[in-house]
């Protein structure tokens, strides 16, 4: 569905300036609350009905072609960008074919003329760039909201809705209309699965990432839920908007699709404002590839955004930037795919000390004494498996402690608590294989079946990204576990069984 059949003719609006302007330039904190007669809010549900609010388009078949409109260009909003402040720059925006034919191509940023490591590839002007302060007019205000209850992706996605109700005759028109193509996709063309449905989200069985799922779509119920928030703190919002309030103007299925939209293309600039930290850049995410052994990033420069290049580039291959130490359950989360050489990827287990157990505080303040607490969350990268198995040890051994004795030699020593018993080292490595025995027991495939999975170059292509996931977790798993063989080979006597330990940590599947 293309974006003018989105935008739809029953919107009406006023004359706007085309230039960028903010919602509000409230010199303070104006509290008003201006309701919609009944017959505009009805007249506005039509248009809603009718999907004219989203900022991640449906699927759009062949509509545009149905509508005997044209294709937008891929050079379309660099003419734009160009027509508005754009200096001559280094990148061409050209396209690759969608998995889904459904879909139209994705657009991606590419190199004009070979490139340097060192080149500027880009520099976008402040007055491009779309950040809380220019979209609130008033830093106070933005920071205000956003240490309140709101995000600034919230903030950013409930401006965009709102400018592109506008239609064309919002200065960020060409803006969302790409983000439109895109649909919230990454170069991957899968979107975020925060958008997935619930036989797509079983995909990810077995592993965290789907609670991860759940827990920030919860979190984006709250932040729709607030969004009223902003109609009360900056008053003159509404006035250049002849729409509702929020949360009457847009259902929150809309809200999520443009919260997912701004989340997959949202810049986080350093040693910026607080208001400025935010930014959606166009040229950048999702035209832009991320790549996590990428060191190139978006900077802010006095006025402007650009872009230093880390590599060499002939002319036409795509450009890639970094973002940032992310696990790739967090790439999948935010972006929509997940990067195989990723050297940040990682699991997180959480382990705490049992509070029945009589001797607890002492134990508590021996962990807190190492600098572990009472509920330890260990991260474990790929790689460093063997490095975490021994990080978690001197915590999980302080469970197996029962004699009065031995807990008032650890209390007394300095540092980790060491080795007791060979019994005792057994049990906590027994503890560890059962626990990483069982999660991978939690997955319906195996990792060869992963893998032959993988070699259909038919998979869908969300299956793809949730495969490639759930494989890459269960190889740091089995890393874990020949590292804990390792630790279990190094016992000086393999017939010693295990302690008994009724009060060993507990391990959070």
């Amino acid at each position: 569905m293309d974006v003018a059949h989105l935008l739809g003719p029953c919107v009406s609006s006023p004359v706007l300036s085309p230039s960028p302007r903010p919602i509000s330039r409230l010199p303070g904190l104006r509290i008003q609350r201006r309701r919609a007669p009944f017959r505009a809010t009805r007249r506005l549900n039509q248009c809603l009905a009718c999907g004219a609010d989203t900022l991640v388009a449906r699927s759009e078949g062949s509509s545009q072609a149905l509508r005997g409109e044209k294709a937008a260009e891929p050079g379309d909003l660099k003419s734009w960008l160009h027509r508005h402040g754009l200096p001559p720059c280094k990148v061409v925006l050209k396209e690759r074919p969608s998995h889904d034919g459904k879909h139209r191509p994705i657009h991606y940023v590419a190199a004009s003329e070979n490139l340097q490591a060192g080149d500027v590839a880009f520099l976008v002007p402040n007055s491009l760039v779309v950040t809380l302060d220019r979209v609130l007019g008033n830093e106070t205000i933005a920071e205000l909201l956003t240490t309140n209850k709101l995000s600034e992706l919230a903030c950013l996605a409930l401006y965009l809705m709102y400018e592109k109700k506008q239609g064309k005759k919002s200065f960020w028109y060409p803006f969302i209309r790409e983000l439109d193509r895109q649909r919230g996709r990454g170069q991957l063309a899968v979107e975020s699965p925060l958008l997935w449905s619930e036989s797509e989200l079983a995909y990810l069985d077995g592993s965290h990432t789907r609670a991860e799922v759940l827990g920030r779509e919860e979190g984006i119920k709250r932040e729709y839920n607030e969004l009223d928030t902003v109609w009360f703190m900056a008053g003159s919002l509404f006035k250049q908007y002849p729409f509702d309030i929020p949360t009457e103007a847009f259902p929150y299925e809309i809200f999520k699709q443009a919260f997912v939209a701004v989340q997959s293309c949202v810049v986080h600039l350093q040693n910026v404002s607080l208001a400025r930290r935010f930014a959606l850049v166009p040229l950048g995410p999702p035209l832009l590839a991320y790549k996590s052994n990428c060191k190139a990033m978006l900077t802010a420069v006095e006025d402007a955004v650009q872009l230093v290049v880390d590599r060499p580039y002939k002319a036409g291959e795509p450009i890639v930037v970094w973002c940032g130490p992310q696990p790739n359950s967090r790439l999948l989360l935010n972006y929509g795919f997940v990067d195989e050489d990723n050297p940040y990827d990682r699991i997180v287990i959480e382990a705490s000390l049992n509070t029945e157990d009589p001797q607890y505080q002492e134990k508590r303040m021996v962990a807190q004494r190492n600098g572990k607490l009472a509920v330890q969350v260990f991260h474990v990268y790929v790689g460093r498996e063997k490095e975490a198995i021994s990080e978690m040890l001197p915590y999980l051994r302080l469970g197996y402690i029962s004699d009065t004795s031995e807990m008032n030699s650890v209390i007394s020593s300095q540092g980790p608590t060491c080795p007791l018993s060979p019994c005792m080292e057994r049990a906590v490595l027994e503890q560890l294989v059962a626990y990483f025995e069982a999660r991978l027991a939690a997955y319906p495939t195996t990792l060869s079946e992963d893998e032959a999975m993988l070699a259909d170059c038919n998979l869908n292509p969300k299956k793809r990204v949730a495969v490639q996931l759930v494989k890459l977790e269960k190889k740091i798993l089995h890393a874990c576990l020949h590292a804990i063989f390792d630790f279990t080979d190094q016992l000086p006597d393999n017939t010693i069984s295990p302690c008994p330990a009724p009060f060993a940590p507990h391990l959070k599947f």
